[in-house]
């Protein structure tokens, strides 16, 4: 699904496997970006959808992981093997992927477990600045939904696009959720005034107004 010239949804529930959350991608002439993995249950078929924008897979030079979710990182360690791309990630979650926690990143949830995966980079702090061919990303830690929780915007078309994937939690204790932290990083989303938001599960945002009502919906 084509979001902007530049950025499109190549994974989620209805593009690659029922558990997957979104996935999206990121391209500036030779250089791509993948915004999360989803469960690994389908990555071939992500791949696939990535080859039908037009990008060649082994252009990936970065898979960023918005949190240490299973549904959202499951697959980052396939899609690292078929494409050489490397793996970002807070540190605060990083150590929930890298060890295969199947509890904190809910894998148990859905009746699977967590592959390991080697996070490459790991942001430190409250944000770390990327580019990706001519397109620069900026990643903001965003904790309450997990310690490591990450949004990540980049400018199309001159539209600010927001990756807010999980503005709507959930928080459970079982994820190591802080409720006061969530509804700080929900604030701050707002701050950022997006044109545009790629939200995990409930789709694209279109619009301040829409992007901002979304937002506001959860606080």
């Amino acid at each position: 699904m084509n979001i902007t010239s530049d950025i499109y949804q190549v994974g989620g529930s209805s593009l690659s496997h029922p558990a997957d959350a979104a996935v999206y991608l990121i391209r500036s002439g030779a250089s791509a970006a993948l915004i999360d993995a989803g469960t690994g249950k389908a990555a071939e078929e992500i791949l696939q959808n990535i080859r039908e924008t037009g990008t060649d897979p082994s252009s990936l030079q970065y898979l960023f992981l918005t949190h240490c979710h299973y549904d959202h990182t499951g697959g980052a360690e396939k899609i690292r093997s078929l494409t050489g791309c490397k793996i970002v990630a807070h540190s605060l979650d990083a150590e929930f992927i890298e060890s295969g926690d199947s509890e904190v990143t809910a894998a148990s949830w859905y009746g699977s477990w967590m592959e390991p995966a080697k996070i490459d980079i790991h942001i430190e702090g409250a944000q770390a600045d990327f580019k990706v061919g001519q397109i620069d990303i900026r990643a903001y830690h965003t904790p309450g939904h997990s310690p490591g929780s990450m949004v990540l915007t980049a400018v199309s078309d001159n539209l600010l696009v927001l990756f807010g994937q999980d503005v709507h939690g959930p928080l459970n204790d079982a994820l190591r959720s802080v409720r006061a932290d969530y509804e700080r990083s929900l604030e701050f989303m707002l701050s950022l005034d997006a044109d545009i938001l790629c939200e995990g599960h409930f789709g694209v945002f279109r619009g301040k107004s829409n992007v901002r009502d979304f937002i506001e919906s959860f606080l």
